[in-house]
Formats: C-alpha cells, structure tokens, sequence
C-alpha cells in the first residue's frame, strides 16, 4: 500500500521540532539499539556502512559514536532539510551526507557492508522496491538492518495525542499518525515484502519496548502536531487549526498521562536479514 505524498514532506519547521522533541522522546532509545546491533553483526570491521532515511541523524551520531574511525559512514535521506539540519548538528568524526531517494540508491551494486534505517520503510512508496535497493547495494553476506513502529495502540503517547485529534475533527481525522509511522507492523507483511525483494535468508524479527519520556504534556503534543507531517493535514483544517489541535493533544494526553514530565510504553520491530553470501 503506498502512503499519501504529503506523508513523506518533512520541511519547514518540521525538522527543528522533530529534532528538539521526536527524538529525545521516542526515537533515542532507538537508535542506540540499531547502532549496537549494527555492531554485534560485525560491521565494526566493514569499510562501508549506508544508513537510508537518517533524517535529523540520531542513528548516525549513534554510528559515528560506536563504529571504529576506518568504517565510512554515508547517510542519506530524501528530504533535504532534514539532512541539512542533522549535518549542522554534526557527528563525532566525518560522516559523508548525501541526499538520495531509498527506490534508485545512487550507489554501485554490492557497495556496503551495512544497510540501516530507522523508523523510515513506513515511508517508502514501494516497499519491495526499496529493499531490493538494499539488497542490491549490500555485500554478499552483509545486513540489512531496520525498524518500524509497533500498532499505535502499544505506542501510548502517540495514541492519546492522534486519539485527540480524530475526536476533535470526526468529520476530516488528521490520521498521520496510525496510518503511515504506525500502519507497518504486521511481522508477515514485513517477510513478504523482503522475499518479494529478493532476500532468501530468514528475517530476524524482535518486538522490542522501551519508555517514551518527555518533559511535560505540551511538548508531547508539540512534537506530533507539529512535529510530523501531521502539522500539514491539520493545517489545512484552517487558520488557528494547529494551536488548536495542539491545545486539545495536551489536555488528552494530560488526561491519560499526567501534567508533569510524562512517561508511557512505547514498541517497535527491529528487523534484521542478510543478504545471500
């Protein structure tokens, strides 16, 4: 199923915000897992590991932090903004930014010893086509490492805030949320789309929670409504709109979490496969 156009546009004051509050809040935990398991595969000792839909480079930071200095790291994502701004943030040594479309990697054949993204395939127009994009590019042997968000329902401060904004507007529910990050979990459609892809070895799929924290109800509210590509449908509601949906996002989440620093459960898949040696 392929994913509305708009869900795909991260600019303006998206990547800042997404930046500021996404990512210490639920992507964090994340990242740190992806880097370690790129890691534990044995890419320490690669020449080349590519990294697709990076955006503001929390997995990057990750990777630049953790991989030994002789592994290249290239990062790319289609939206400009989101790599300019994950650039000025820097890393801890070089990394190589350069923006590319994840269905034509502007790559040769057989190139990486690694191939990672991070909460990006829900994105993807066409999946299959992606991943045997990523299969293409990857060495015999090397890994294709990637995660996607559990059903919203296990995604507690996610679901109160998309919850709010569906009650707010029953008759045209901005539903960014539940259907693009939150509408890519089921482990089967995942394994299909690899083998329709071209990868042969079983996939590796780990349910995996964590805790999404953030300083108060309003941030939590703030990063979603306008944070995502949910601040354009809700936008287009008409003037005021935003403050509006922002406001009632946080009396929801209030309501359900509390008004002070906020915790809830969050759940992703991590999905791991090689490519055939």
């Amino acid at each position: 199923m392929s994913t509305p156009a708009g869900d795909k546009v991260f600019s303006g004051s998206v990547p800042q915000l997404y930046e500021e509050l996404m990512v210490p809040m639920i992507f964090a935990p994340y990242a740190r897992d992806l880097a370690l398991r790129v890691l534990k595969r044995g890419s320490a000792g690669s020449a080349t590991v590519l990294e697709i839909a990076a955006g503001t480079g929390v997995v990057t930071r990750e990777l630049a932090d953790r991989l030994p200095p002789s592994v290249a790291i290239v990062a790319t994502d289609l939206n400009q903004p989101m790599l300019d701004l994950a650039a000025r943030i820097g890393t801890s040594r070089p990394v190589t930014w350069q923006q590319a479309n994840a269905m034509q990697l502007p790559f040769p054949d057989a190139s990486f010893d690694a191939v990672v993204c991070q909460f990006g395939v829900m994105f993807f127009p066409d999946r299959p086509r992606a991943y045997a994009q990523a299969r293409r590019v990857l060495k015999p042997g090397g890994a294709f490492i990637f995660n996607t968000w559990d059903r919203i329902e296990l995604n507690e401060l996610t679901d109160a805030v998309q919850g709010a904004v569906i009650d707010l507007y029953p008759e045209h529910p901005p539903r960014f949320m539940a259907r693009t990050p939150h509408g890519y979990f089921d482990p089967q459609v995942i394994r299909d789309d690899l083998a329709h892809a071209g990868f042969r070895a079983p996939a590796i799929i780990t349910t995996l929670p964590a805790r999404g924290r953030a300083t108060s109800a309003r941030n939590v509210a703030r990063a979603i409504c306008q944070g995502t590509p949910m601040r354009d449908e809700i936008e287009a509601l008409g003037p005021g709109e935003l403050a509006r949906a922002t406001d009632a996002a946080e009396a929801a989440v209030a309501r359900r979490l509390g008004s002070g620093a906020i915790e809830g459960p969050i759940s992703a898949l991590v999905v791991e496969v090689s490519s055939e040696g």
